[in-house]
């Protein structure tokens, strides 16, 4: 029974998980974190999340590549920063939220709720437009929740409407999203030579 426990947990470790995050902006400070759990303590929304903080850099640290990112912990982080704020020795625990986050999606892997998929259509709007349309993004997350939700939402949203504020057929455009697209392009490219 133990001899097919190992293999299974040899086989879900990723010994570059940790060296990949650590590589990432941010990342050099993951061996510096201590292990204490003030993170986790000063956590407003620790209570909701699958794995605290603290056992997030933990789990990457031992090469748990699939169950952090799978993780609902890095989608509910609300990027308050708290426990950066705290961390006695200085671990930016936000940035490497936010770097999992990317990861997850890259690597499709993340958990199957609501928010990845609101992060990505926010994202696509975004790079499609250079803006977001709050109208169309509603109507977007009250399709995705299914018509048991839609009944709950039709009184808000006719009131939303008759005011003006919910316009589904209208899209906010920048003059020229092309200019983001550039600066995003540029953001993701490696580095030149000789530049700092």
């Amino acid at each position: 029974m133990d001899a097919v426990r190992t293999v299974k947990y040899e086989e879900e470790l990723d010994a570059g998980f940790a060296s990949e995050v650590a590589a990432l902006p941010g990342g050099a400070r993951l061996w510096d974190c201590i292990q204490c759990g003030t993170c986790s303590a000063t956590c407003p929304v620790s209570l909701y999340m699958d794995r605290t903080p603290r056992q997030i850099i933990g789990l990457i640290r031992a090469g748990f590549r699939d169950e952090v990112l799978r993780s609902r912990s890095i989608w509910i982080c609300t990027s308050c920063y708290a426990c950066t704020v705290e961390c006695p020795a200085q671990v930016p625990i936000t940035d490497f939220m936010f770097a999992l986050k990317r990861l997850a999606l890259q690597d499709e892997r993340y958990h199957r709720s609501l928010i990845p998929w609101v992060e990505r259509t926010f994202v696509k709007m975004v790079h499609a437009n250079g803006r977001l349309t709050e109208s169309r993004m509603g109507m977007k997350i009250a399709l995705r929740t299914g018509p048991r939700h839609w009944m709950s939402l039709a009184a808000m949203a006719w009131r939303l409407f008759r005011r003006g504020r919910l316009r589904p057929f209208h899209t906010e455009r920048m003059r020229d999203p092309e200019s983001l697209r550039a600066v995003l392009r540029a953001l993701k490219a490696p580095p030149r030579e000789g530049v700092a």
